[in-house]
């Protein structure tokens, strides 16, 4: 059984199917029609040649719009590895505003601590050591006030750090919504990439919402 055979058969047991397929397929059967026709016309074969021209134009477009595809998944790729990279630093950053957190905390239990220590001591009858146990106090207080400023202004830096890190990954995602609205027509390939994208933006989002929630819930 020749080529030519095989191909007849296959045409008849699968149809025409579609697409480009279709027209692949359609072409075929014109052409052997116009190769077995006894009265073939240059009219024929000039509609093959323009039916060919088509297919051409057709595997053109696809092999653009192949390239389109392996352009946006690189950049999907790309964007998804900056996200990641954001996010292990805001972790990283929320671990250490955590840490400086409860040192404020404990910085101003002892704060009041002292205070309550020196208020006793005021009540007491005037003595040398128990002046001089007051004067290191106070001396206590007041790098323990300053230790106590520092850290609150750190600790209001990071939350206008973690606002705007926060406004950045809502407009990325709102930039990501709209290129996958544009793209959703003939570009179906990415949307899995999509989903794990926007998925790993929301839990991003989320985490740094819990974790600055957290933050201003903490007396």
């Amino acid at each position: 059984m020749d080529e030519e055979e095989i191909i007849r058969r296959r045409l008849l047991i699968d149809g025409d199917g579609t697409g480009d397929d279709r027209r692949i397929n359609v072409l075929l059967k014109k052409f052997f029609k116009w190769c077995n026709s006894e009265d073939s016309t240059i009219e024929g074969k000039d509609h093959l040649l323009s039916q060919i021209s088509q297919c051409e134009y057709a595997f053109v477009k696809s092999r653009l719009a192949a390239s389109m595809v392996t352009s946006e998944l690189d950049n999907y790729d790309n964007v998804a590895k900056q996200i990641q990279e954001n996010l292990s630093q805001v972790q990283t950053e929320i671990a250490d505003a955590k840490d400086e957190f409860k040192d404020a905390k404990l910085i101003r239990k002892n704060r009041l601590e002292y205070e309550a220590l020196a208020k006793i001591i005021n009540e007491q009858p005037d003595r040398k050591e128990t002046n001089e146990k007051l004067i290191n106090i106070k001396k206590e207080l007041q790098v323990s006030e300053e230790r106590l400023e520092y850290l609150e202004a750190k600790l209001e830096l990071r939350r206008k750090q973690f606002h705007v890190l926060f406004t950045s990954l809502q407009q990325l995602q709102a930039v990501l919504d709209a290129d996958e609205s544009v793209h959703n027509e003939g570009l179906e390939v990415i949307d899995e990439d999509d989903d794990e994208i926007s998925a790993l933006i929301s839990r991003c989002i989320s985490e740094s919402s819990e974790d600055q929630a957290e933050m201003e819930q903490d007396p």
